[in-house]
C-alpha cells in the first residue's frame, strides 16, 4: 500500500494539542469483560458517555460518527452500513467484520451476523458506548477484525436515578423514555419511538426494554439482565441518477413503497462471580432473533425471513494476577428463507433467471468453541507487556430443505444457462483459527502513556456466504478472513486538554467478495493504514473545543479484473480518506451548554474500478442542553443547520448507475426529562 506518511503527519501537526480521548483513569470493560482503566489497554479505545445525554441520538450513527476511525452510513429508518478502520462494507464478505456486543455479550452468533445488528441494542438509554478500533483482544473471537463495539446498558453501581423523558422532532418524530430503579439492586429501562419518516412511506415504530438486577446467593454475586427489542419499519430505497440527492422532490420520494423490515430480538444473560475476590467470572446467555424484510434492492424484490436461537457461555479464570485463562462456547440454530411472490419485471434475462417462488430454504446448526490465555507482566517500573492467544473452532451443519442446484422451486430449469439462485447440497464445514496478540504499555509519566501492539483478527465465513450461492457455484470454497495490525499510539492528559493519537497499518487476506461471475470467492487482499487523533481542549472556563480526525487509505492489493479493469492498487470503494469532526462548546452559565458541530466527510469512489465518485459533504449541527433545576432538564437540537443537500450513502452499479440514500434536510429535536 502506498501510504502517504507526509500527508498523515501534516494533518496531525495541525491538531496535536487539540485532543479528545477518555481520561487515563476512565474505566472500560471492552478489552477484558471486567472493569479496567483505559491506561492499561495497549490499543486504541474510546468511550462515549456524557455526550450521549447531550446528543440524544435518533440514530446511533449520530453518536458514533463523532469518533475518529468510525463512519456509519445511515440508510433508511434504523438501517446503517458500518465502517471502523475500514471502508464502509457491504455485500458478500462485509457482514461480520466487527464484533458488536451489549454488556460484553455479542448481539449475534459468530456465523450469523447482520450488518444492522446495532439497532437491536438499547443505545438510546445506554450508560456508555465503548469502541476498540482494530482487532480485539484474546477475549474476542471471530468477527473482531476491524473493531469492537460494546454498549453498556447497566449502571456500574446500580445507583442510577429514576427518570422519565419525552422527545419530539421533525416529520412526526416522538420518543418516550422511562427508567425505574430502586437505586440498589433492580432497574428497568423502556423506550418507545415513532418516526413518521422524512421520505414518503419511510416511518418506523420501535420499542426496547432493558431490565437488570443483582443478588447475592451463598458466596456468589449474580448480575442478570434481559434485553428485548421490536422494530416495524417502512423502508425507503435508493434514488437513482447522477447527483439525484440534490433534487429535494426526488430525494423525498420512495420508489420502493412496499419495502419493509420487521425485527424482534431477545437476550438473557447472567454474570456470575465470587462475591469476594476475583477468582473467576462466568456469563451464560440465551439469544433469540427473528427478522423479515423485503429485499427491494434485488430483481423481483424477494422476501427474506431469517432467525437464530443461541445458547452460550463466556468464562474466564484468573489463575494469577498476571494470567487469565478462558473458555467460550456457543450453540446456534439458524434458518433462512427467501421467496418471491410475483414474476420479475425488466429484461428477458431477468424475467427468465429470477423466477417467482421459493429461492432458498435452509437451516444451519453451528458450534463455536474457543480457548484463550492473556498474560500481563511489568517488565520494569514503566514498561508493561501484555500477550494473548486465542484458538477457536467454528463448525457448521447445513441442511438444504429444497431441491439442490440452480433450478426453479419445482425443479424446472431456467433459460440463459440457469436460475440466478443456487442451492448447495447438505454439508458440514469447519474452520479453525488462532489469533496471537502482543502489546506494550510505556508510562512516560503519570499523565502520558505510549502503547504499541501487533495483533491479528479473523472472521470465519458466515452461513449466508457458504450456503446462499448464485449462478453456477455449487460449493463455496471459502477460507477464514484474517487481518494483521501493527499500531503505535499515545494518550495523555495535561492542564487544559486530553488526547489520544494512533497510527496503524493493517494487512487483510482471504477477503471474501463476489466476483464478476457472481461467485463467492476468498482470494481478495486489501490494505488499510491511517492515523487517528482525538482531543478536547478547554480554551477557557466557558469554552471548549473537541475534535476527532481520521486520515486513512484503503486499497485493493490483489490482481483482480472487474469489467476489464485491474483493481490492484485502486482505492476500496466507499472509503473516504479524510473524516473530521469538530465541536465548539460554550457554557454561558453552569446550567446551560450550547454546542456547534461540524462534520466533514471527504470524497470517495463508488466502485472498485474507481471511475465514479461522491463529492463528500459538510454538515453543521446545533445542540443546546439546559439543567432547569429540581431534577428537570431540557434540550433542543438542530441537525443539518445549513440544510445541506447530501447523501448518507452513495454507490454505483452497472444496472442503475449512481444511486443514493439521500440525507435528511434541516430538522429539529427537542425534549424534556425529569429525574428523581
Amino acid at each position: 500500500m502506498k501510504f502517504n506518511l507526509l500527508a498523515v503527519f501534516a494533518s496531525a501537526s495541525l491538531l496535536v494539542d487539540l485532543s479528545f480521548a477518555a481520561e487515563l483513569e476512565e474505566v472500560v470493560t471492552i478489552a477484558s469483560r471486567a472493569d479496567q482503566l483505559i491506561s492499561k489497554v495497549p490499543a486504541s479505545v474510546v468511550v462515549i458517555e456524557d455526550d450521549l445525554n447531550s446528543i440524544n441520538h435518533e440514530h446511533v450513527s449520530q453518536a458514533l460518527n463523532q469518533l475518529a476511525g468510525v463512519n456509519l452510513q445511515h440508510g433508511s429508518g434504523q438501517e446503517y452500513l458500518p465502517a471502523i478502520r475500514s471502508p464502509v462494507l457491504t455485500g458478500a464478505g462485509a457482514c461480520g467484520a466487527f464484533l458488536i456486543s451489549e454488556n460484553s455479550v455479542p448481539l449475534r452468533a459468530a456465523g450469523f451476523c447482520n450488518l444492522n445488528e446495532l439497532f437491536e441494542s438499547h443505545t438510546e438509554q445506554a450508560e456508555r458506548i465503548e469502541v476498540l478500533r482494530g482487532p480485539g483482544t484474546a477475549l474476542h473471537g471471530s468477527n473482531a477484525m476491524h473493531g469492537v463495539v460494546n454498549v453498556i446498558t447497566v449502571p456500574d453501581e446500580y445507583t442510577q436515578a429514576s427518570s422519565i423523558g419525552l422527545d419530539h422532532g421533525s416529520y412526526g418524530y416522538w420518543r418516550s423514555k422511562l427508567t425505574l430503579t430502586d437505586g440498589e439492586n433492580v432497574g428497568f429501562k423502556l423506550s418507545a419511538t415513532h418516526d413518521g419518516g422524512w421520505r414518503s412511506e419511510s416511518g418506523y415504530d420501535q420499542q426496547k426494554l432493558t431490565a437488570y438486577f443483582k443478588q447475592e446467593l451463598s458466596n456468589l454475586e449474580i448480575k442478570s439482565g434481559i434485553s428485548i427489542s421490536h422494530l416495524e419499519q417502512e423502508t425507503a430505497g435508493f434514488i437513482v441518477g447522477l447527483d439525484a440527492f440534490e433534487d429535494v422532490e426526488i430525494a423525498r420520494r420512495n420508489f420502493d413503497p412496499e419495502a419493509y423490515r420487521n425485527v424482534d430480538s431477545l437476550r438473557l444473560w447472567s454474570e456470575v462471580s465470587p462475591n469476594q475476590g476475583e477468582a473467576w467470572k462466568i456469563i451464560p446467555y440465551l439469544r433469540l432473533t427473528d427478522m423479515e424484510f423485503l429485499q427491494h434492492f434485488l430483481p423481483g424484490k424477494p422476501l427474506e425471513e431469517n432467525g437464530q436461537k443461541s445458547l452460550g457461555v463466556l468464562s474466564q479464570f484468573y489463575v494469577t494476577p498476571a494470567l487469565t485463562l478462558g473458555l467460550d462456547a456457543e450453540l446456534t440454530r439458524g434458518f433462512l428463507k427467501q421467496a418471491q411472490g410475483a414474476p420479475t419485471t425488466g429484461s428477458s434475462f431477468l424475467q427468465e433467471t429470477v423466477p417467482s417462488g421459493r429461492h432458498y430454504d435452509f437451516e444451519v446448526d453451528a458450534l463455536m468453541l474457543a480457548v484463550f490465555a492473556q498474560y500481563s507482566n511489568d517488565i520494569s517500573e514503566r514498561l508493561t507487556l501484555i500477550a494473548g492467544l486465542r484458538a477457536e473452532l467454528m463448525d457448521y451443519d447445513y441442511d438444504n430443505r429444497m431441491i439442490n442446484g440452480r433450478t426453479r422451486e419445482d425443479g424446472s430449469v431456467c433459460g440463459f444457462g440457469g436460475c440466478r439462485y443456487s442451492r448447495p447440497a447438505d454439508s458440514s464445514d469447519s474452520f479453525s483459527n488462532i489469533s496471537p496478540k502482543l502489546g506494550l504499555l510505556f508510562e512516560i509519566d503519570k499523565r502520558h502513556r505510549m502503547f504499541a501492539n501487533v495483533s491479528s483478527g479473523y472472521r470465519a465465513p458466515q452461513a449466508n456466504e457458504l450456503y446462499r450461492l448464485q449462478r453456477g457455484q455449487s460449493i463455496a470454497d471459502l477460507d477464514s478472513e484474517s487481518l494483521v495490525n501493527i499500531e503505535l499510539g499515545l494518550r495523555g492528559v495535561t492542564d487544559g486538554f486530553q488526547y489520544q493519537f494512533s497510527i496503524y497499518n493493517m494487512q487483510k487476506k482471504n477477503v471474501i467478495f463476489r466476483d464478476s461471475d457472481f461467485f463467492n470467492v476468498s482470494n481478495g487482499k486489501t490494505s488499510h493504514a491511517g492515523i487517528e487523533l482525538e482531543g478536547s481542549w478547554a480554551i477557557s472556563e466557558t469554552i471548549a473545543l473537541d475534535i476527532s480526525t481520521t486520515y486513512a487509505e484503503h486499497e485493493y492489493e490483489n490482481n483482480t479484473f472487474l469489467n476489464g479493469v485491474d483493481i490492484a492498487g485502486n482505492h476500496v470503494d466507499t472509503a473516504p480518506q479524510l473524516n473530521t469532526f469538530f465541536r465548539l462548546g460554550w457554557h454561558p452559565v453552569s446550567t446551560i451548554k450550547i454546542s456547534l458541530e461540524w462534520l466533514h466527510l471527504d470524497n470517495y469512489f463508488l466502485e472498485p474500478e474507481n471511475l465514479h465518485q461522491y463529492p463528500g459533504h459538510d454538515l453543521l449541527n446545533l445542540r443546546t442542553h439546559w439543567q432547569i433545576g429540581d431534577g428537570w432538564s431540557a434540550y433542543f437540537n438542530l441537525e443539518n443547520l445549513a440544510d445541506e443537500r447530501y447523501a448518507d450513502r452513495a454507490d454505483f452499479t452497472g444496472f442503475t448507475g449512481e444511486r443514493y440514500f439521500p440525507g435528511k434536510p434541516v430538522n429539529y429535536q427537542l425534549g424534556i426529562q425529569k429525574r428523581w
